[in-house]
């Protein structure tokens, strides 16, 4: 969360008033709300303005006059919406700054102009409001305190991966001897099936598709059905799907389905020795396989418990220590939200066409709440972060953009000099220096 000073001259750019009355951006909090005036005497305005034109006259270039010869009238008339900008650009940001600064707070987001009258030869009056960062104690955080949960993995929750692993490995073979399905067996089937009713719908139909009989995710109808059949036969199965049924074009329907066995398969498990470790690639005995696969367990564990720990303690922090949040540093929140969360379903396929048809309202809203608490975690670990003198060094930073290129496949040079542009590289020290302090706080805990 950057705490640097807002400049007036972004919230009205691109406008062409002389009073400028109205509201830009999210409603701020008035809770952490201030207002700024400047007045600024005509003769600093009408300097900035002469200054303004001599510039545009010395390079512009209108037909049928020459470069640096266009009458000054000309030059205000043709670009009287520039000159007003540049003039404001050219006169606010600098005394804007300043009188924040005077007033001992700090601003986030940018501020909004609600007020704005600009003339060549009248004073420049400008209102605007902006939001801040609210003073208030954090007395007494270190006693605050959640329960620390062991990382130590179970027999069970090892086992249970192993059998994980193991499935994973599983072979499928044809049964060559001559007999009937039987529990445990998987059926090769060619089926068509047409739901009841729907004389219109196309027939559901597989060919070669592997049922295992009795197995927890067949249907049971297709269990009883194939139970006892031999290759060869041709049977039929009379399916009601559950009104919660996955797959929604068969949810609540019956489907009558004719049924044909092509073959008997046996699923092998491979077993568990040298052999089975070294054709998984990483391992040259079982028990090397074993020690790998419980320290990857116990890695897994910790971070979900450190990271589900750690959320229990911002939460305790946030309610212990209550204060008002900027409205301006909520929206970005969900802003970020919202992006990682399109990411994520561009990634699974969705298309841009699909993106814009989704209720972004409905979206911001539902994200407000997890924002909210994000952003007060976020004020909180800064607050204890100056408590604590927690810094983070140039080799820390240089270490995480090294991360960033790799994993954005950037040149490191390329990402440094635009995070430097845009400020990315503030933003990430900044977290850096927050993930610092949190685990700080988790290491902290009682065990």
């Amino acid at each position: 969360m950057a705490e640097s000073t807002p400049s007036p001259e972004h919230a009205h750019e691109g406008h062409d008033h002389e009073h400028d009355d109205h509201q830009h951006g999210p409603t701020l909090n008035p809770e952490c709300t201030r207002e700024l005036v400047l007045d600024i005497p005509a003769e600093d305005v009408t300097k900035a303005y002469a200054n303004v034109v001599k510039n545009y006259r010395k390079y512009a270039k209108i037909p049928g006059f020459r470069a640096g010869k266009v009458p000054e009238s000309v030059i205000k008339r043709r670009f009287a919406a520039e000159i007003k900008k540049d003039v404001i650009d050219g006169l606010l940001p600098e005394r804007f700054n300043k009188a924040v600064a005077e007033l001992g707070v700090k601003p986030v987001g940018q501020p909004q102009v609600t007020e704005l009258t600009v003339d060549d030869g009248e004073p420049l009056h400008v209102k605007a409001v902006f939001e801040f960062l609210p003073d208030f104690s954090i007395e007494g955080y270190q006693s605050v305190t959640v329960e620390k949960p062991a990382v130590e993995i179970t027999e069970e929750e090892f086992q249970q991966e192993m059998a994980q692993l193991r499935e994973s490995r599983a072979t499928v073979e044809p049964v060559e001897e001559d007999r009937a399905l039987v529990d445990g067996d998987w059926a090769q089937i060619t089926y068509k099936g047409q739901i009841d009713g729907d004389t219109e719908a196309a027939p559901i139909a597989g060919e070669d598709t592997l049922v295992e009989i009795g197995g927890k995710d067949t249907v049971e109808a297709f269990t009883t059905a194939l139970r006892g059949a031999k290759p060869g036969q041709e049977l039929k199965a009379e399916v009601i799907y559950p009104a919660d049924y996955a797959e929604a074009k068969l949810a609540g329907k019956t489907v009558a389905y004719d049924v044909e066995v092509k073959a008997i398969k046996k699923r092998t498990l491979p077993v568990l020795d040298d052999d089975f470790a070294k054709e998984l690639g990483a391992c040259e005995s079982f028990a090397e396989l074993e020690t790998k696969l419980r320290e990857h367990i116990a890695d897994r564990k910790r971070q979900s418990v450190e990271g589900e720990t750690k959320d229990r303690l911002f939460a305790a922090l946030t309610e212990k220590f209550t204060f008002a949040v900027p409205e301006s540093l909520v929206q970005e929140q969900i802003d970020a939200r919202l992006e990682r969360g399109l990411r994520a379903l561009a990634a699974q396929g969705m298309n841009t066409e699909q993106m814009r048809k989704l209720d972004f309202a409905r979206l911001r809203t539902a994200q407000r709440d997890s924002a909210i608490a994000e952003v007060k975690a976020s004020i909180l670990l800064d607050r204890i972060s100056n408590e604590e003198k927690i810094t983070v060094t140039d080799e820390e930073l240089d270490r995480e953009v090294q991360i960033a290129a790799l994993q954005s496949r950037e040149p490191e040079e390329a990402l440094r000099a635009r995070l430097t542009e845009d400020g990315g590289l503030a933003r990430i020290r900044e977290q850096l220096r927050r993930e610092k302090t949190a685990n700080l706080l988790y290491e902290r805990l009682p065990a």
